[in-house]
């Protein structure tokens, strides 16, 4: 086990790379890339799922991996690959931090594949993947605010008393009148936004039924601020 480890970390960066070491280093690089791609598919629960970035974390891990093993000790070579570099323009907005840390560690798993710190490679993908799916399965930093949005129209105008407030108050912790926007004057309804702090999200289906049983309410419709903010 020793002499395994020890080849794994055999071969200093300021050595030229052999053939068979650079192609290691790409099999490695497409390998744990592929895991951390793995990972962040199973762990994704939000809107902005993007197949091509999913691919881009496997392709990062080896073009950096080739990077390090093209630049190999070389200042010269690292001069101009930067300048190179300096050229490409990435026009992509990334909405989801959580990418940008995918991103940055396809970036540190093909830099240690392409300086042939193998160990370091292997260890440290395994290490993160562990950590990535314990975050996803404890829901870690999960703050249970179930905030939304309620848009609907009513014939009329709504009391103080009205049944649609008395829905409101059972299935929210507190609610907000945002607008109330007259129709026009052809259509004779009023076009009502609240916003809820709900107590539960499980309940959303019964919260809607409940509002369109009322008498003259229509175009219900009900949004999680979480959703907005993906949008």
């Amino acid at each position: 086990m020793d002499t395994f480890w020890q080849f794994l970390d055999a071969r200093p960066l300021t050595q030229g790379v052999d053939g068979g070491t650079f192609l290691l280093s790409l099999l490695l690089s497409f390998v744990l890339g592929q895991l951390l791609a793995w990972v962040y598919y199973f762990t994704h629960n939000s809107l902005s799922y993007s197949k091509s970035f999913v691919q881009s974390l496997i392709i990062i891990t080896m073009a950096v991996a080739l990077v390090m093993a093209t630049i190999s000790g070389s200042f010269v070579i690292a001069v101009g690959l930067m300048g190179a570099l300096s050229l490409i323009r990435f026009r992509n907005i990334i909405k989801d931090t959580r990418d940008i840390a995918f991103l940055f560690c396809a970036v540190v798993i093909g830099m240690a594949c392409g300086s042939q710190r193998y160990a370091i490679a292997i260890i440290g993908t395994l290490t993160l993947c562990l950590v990535l799916i314990y975050l996803h399965i404890a829901d870690f930093g999960m703050h249970h605010s179930y905030n939304a949005f309620l848009r609907f129209s009513f014939d009329g105008t709504i009391e103080p008393n009205h049944p649609v407030l008395s829905v409101l108050k059972k299935f929210s912790r507190s609610f907000t009148l945002i607008s109330s926007n007259s129709s026009a004057p052809d259509e004779g309804y009023m076009d009502y936004a609240y916003q809820l702090s709900l107590r539960t999200a499980r309940h959303n289906e019964l919260l809607l039924s409940e509002i369109r049983k009322i008498e003259g309410v229509h175009n219900v419709s009900l949004t999680m601020q979480e959703q907005l903010l993906e949008m």
